[in-house]
């Protein structure tokens, strides 16, 4: 049964680590100096009328004569509002107009710190230093308002731009021209502010304009591919067999010749190893560049990877798997799990896969890059600018100082541009011919070379005793590791010394009390090899809380007992999973809340049409750290002879903690929810002759309109602090699908996609 699109009925590693690797990072391999922040959104004339001196106490924002406060935003926006959300918990403690508040993006500089925009970390992350550079702005204006008004600060209150003493004020563009703002905070001095109580704030939490909007609906937002400079030529590049193992023997151009506007193709020389093999196909017009590109006849030496296919992954992983030794264990808690699974009286075993998944973003990577007084300037959206700065250094045979990356909106993300590979090939052949080069991938290119989610195989087993009460869990997930790939650095050791990628095995290091659990990493270094692994809407996750909710139900089931009970007797929130200040309070019992909730809403246990069943999941979101509780209920209805499955209806239940921007929130669920879904039944590639099956929409088809069913958001009400909302409900729509599944035809899936020739299969089995 398909239903129409329609609003939520309601609304109400750890990150820290790595967060750290990235500013250990940016210091010591440095950013360039900027050349002028960009305009993060145009804005009307006399907003950017100013002169005069600016009030600056700190480095996310000022405040200019008229009044007008500019907020610094070191993230990406991708349609996510971040811009919005983030300016929202400054402007709140400033008490700033918010008519008056306008949002800059800034270019690459080490003094942002990573500048790293993915896995929900932005509001998480950013909203200590900017609720206190708030409260750090409004106490100095309140200060030398005080002293503009003849009154002692203490008779003195901030509201809307203003300070306010009785029936005087004065506005803040007045104390920025009276007054002497000078005062500076030590770091010790902006910890001890006092920052707002719930009930006093204006902004977080309440329905407010975003400012993003207009200039995208009008169509005066300026996106990467819009980038133009004076002699800028085009290119767009002839991809090679395989992603790293080809070499350029010949070029022949002799038909691209023909092609007006061609005027050379140029076999790249990385030294950073991100894009060997590549020719780059140079013309005075896009038209033409993609015309000669399709013309140029290349002979590449290729490695065995340009046969590769899923089965061969697939069995790599197996064997990986069946080796003890191999990959990382993680810390959970202590225990030997070989001595408990050895006194379990019974037990339960099963593998999941999944295969690899595309981003698809609706613009295309891009990338303009030219010299300019010495110094190398790339134009393009990107998410991860700390990523990609120290790769193109090493390409280009230049120090970080020497580059900047200019800042730009970008069409979709989805975790792609935090592999920021496109602008390497862009600046080399910029470098190349001498001009400014402006590289287009076509929409087949972009899905060749895309970073996708890694195909994944993962076992689990668990143990019971013989009250039928568990002793112990293992779960192993093998996959190719986008942090190898983009950032090592942010690899973290294991309990037993060996690296792993916490963002390939997140999530498995869940809440559940199982007894001892064992937790295991492998990297599939044959994909790794392949193609270069990405971070994809939901990181980890979409894999890990596939295998691991899908299981949860087969182990409940396997002892009789209720999957929703099942699941509430493990959240006892008792010793690890306990939870802690300041992000994780309330530990597992905050995801049996949600679990309760989610539940009860859908009518949980309540007797259904034949064919028809439903379905729980429940997890944490992504990490330990920062976590963000979500519970799933999904109502499914099985067509057993065409194998097709239908939606019904959707159940979300999130406790994200503080909620920033209401509306932003209830738009990222909602987009959570639908990609959810469509991992769940619709989206997923193979791998066939070294490269991904699917390069185009015709054949890879993520959820259409039609196929969007009935659906009810809910968050709960919460003043914890303020977590991630991008991703983590995207994690519990697969699992919460095949649970219902099961439910209704008594026919269990571990693959992703599922497709109907799956279901077919299993059917007949």
């Amino acid at each position: 049964m398909n239903r129409p699109l329609r609003p939520n009925e309601e609304l109400m590693l750890s990150r820290r680590s790595f967060l750290v690797s990235s500013i250990a990072a940016a210091a010591t391999f440095g950013f360039a100096s900027p050349v002028g922040a960009a305009n993060f959104l145009p804005l009307p004339d006399p907003l950017n009328e100013t002169s005069g001196p600016l009030f600056e106490p700190t480095i996310w924002f000022s405040i200019d004569p008229n009044g007008v406060t500019s907020i610094n935003i070191a993230k990406a926006e991708m349609g996510q509002h971040i811009g919005t959300a983030l300016a929202r918990i400054l402007a709140d403690e400033l008490e700033a107009d918010w008519s008056q508040v306008r949002l800059v993006s800034v270019d690459t500089d080490p003094q942002w710190g990573p500048m790293v925009t993915g896995g929900s970390t932005s509001v998480w992350s950013t909203y200590p230093d900017f609720s206190r550079a708030g409260a750090a702005g409004r106490a100095t204006l309140i200060e030398e308002g005080a002293k503009l008004l003849g009154v002692t600060p203490q008779d003195c209150v901030a509201r809307q731009g203003r300070v306010e003493a009785g029936d005087r004020s004065i506005g803040y563009g007045e104390i920025v021209r009276q007054g002497d703002l000078s005062r500076r905070f030590s770091a010790d001095e902006l910890k001890a502010l006092k920052i707002k109580t719930p009930d006093k704030r204006t902004l977080i939490g309440r329905s407010t304009r975003a400012l993003d909007i207009p200039p995208k609906t009008k169509g005066e937002a300026v996106y990467g591919i819009d980038a133009e400079v004076e002699n800028m030529v085009f290119a767009r590049p002839k991809l090679p067999p395989t992603r790293y193992g080809s070499k350029v023997l010949s070029i022949d151009d002799s038909a691209a010749r023909k092609v007006k506007g061609y005027i050379r193709s140029v076999a790249l020389e990385d030294p950073s190893g991100t894009v060997p093999g590549w020719v780059m196909v140079i013309a005075e017009t896009y038209p033409a560049a993609v015309r000669a590109t399709d013309l140029v006849q290349v002979a590449w030496q290729n490695d065995e990877t340009s046969q590769v296919s899923d089965k061969d992954l697939d069995a790599h992983a197996t064997r990986l798997i069946a080796d003890p030794a191999a990959g990382a264990v993680l810390d959970t808690g202590g225990g030997d799990v070989g001595s408990a699974f050895g006194e379990a009286k019974s037990t339960v075993e099963a593998t999941y896969t999944t295969a690899g998944v595309l981003h698809f973003q609706l613009e295309p990577v891009n990338a303009l890059a030219f010299e300019k007084d010495g110094v190398m300037e790339i134009h393009t959206g990107n998410q991860a600018q700390s990523f990609i700065l120290p790769v193109l250094s090493k390409a280009l045979g230049l120090p970080p100082e020497k580059i900047v990356m200019r800042t730009y909106l970008i069409g979709g993300g989805f975790g792609r541009r935090l592999n920021g590979d496109y602008s390497v090939p862009a600046a080399l052949a910029a470098k190349a011919v001498g001009r400014p080069v402006k590289m287009i991938l076509t929409r087949s290119d972009d899905s060749v070379l895309d970073s996708i989610r890694s195909p994944t195989v993962q076992t689990l087993k668990i143990g019971f005793d013989t009250d039928r009460r568990p002793v112990a869990m293992d779960h192993v997930a093998v996959a190719g590791w986008p942090t190898k790939a983009m950032f090592p650095v942010g690899l973290v050791k294991g309990a037993n010394g060996a690296l792993y990628d916490p963002f390939s095995i997140a999530g498995a290091d869940h809440w559940y009390d199982v007894g001892v659990l064992r937790v295991r990493a492998i990297n599939n270094d044959f994909a790794q090899k392949s193609f270069r692994p990405g971070w994809l809407r939901a990181v980890a996750p979409g894999w890990t809380n596939w295998a691991l909710e899908s299981f949860m139900d087969e182990a409940a089931r396997s002892i009789g007992q209720d999957p929703l009970l099942f699941r509430l007797a493990r959240l006892t929130g008792r010793g690890i999973n306990a939870g802690s200040a300041p992000n994780a309070v309330g530990g597992a019992n905050r995801q049996a809340n949600v679990l309760r909730r989610v539940a009860e809403r859908a009518g949980w246990g309540r007797s259904l049409p034949a064919n028809t069943g439903l379905g729980l999941a429940s997890s944490f979101g992504q990490e330990r750290g920062m976590p963000t509780w979500c519970a799933c209920a999904a109502e499914v209805e099985v067509d057993r002879r065409a194998g097709v499955v239908a939606e019904r209806k959707l159940w979300l239940d999130i406790d994200a903690g503080t909620i920033i921007d209401p509306d932003g929130a209830r738009a990222q669920a909602e987009g959570a929810m639908l990609w959810g879904l469509s991992m769940a039944l619709h989206e997923g590639t193979d791998f066939a002759n070294g490269k991904v099956r699917d390069t185009n929409l015709d054949t890879y088809t993520p959820v259409r309109i039609s196929d969007v069913p009935e659906f009810d958001i809910a968050f709960v009400d919460s003043v914890e602090a303020p977590m991630g909302l991008g991703e983590p409900p995207t994690t519990v729509v697969a699992p919460a699908i095949g649970n219902a599944i099961f439910a209704a035809t008594g026919i269990r899936l571990r693959r992703l996609p599922i497709r109907p020739g799956d279901l077919l299969a299993a059917a007949r089995t």
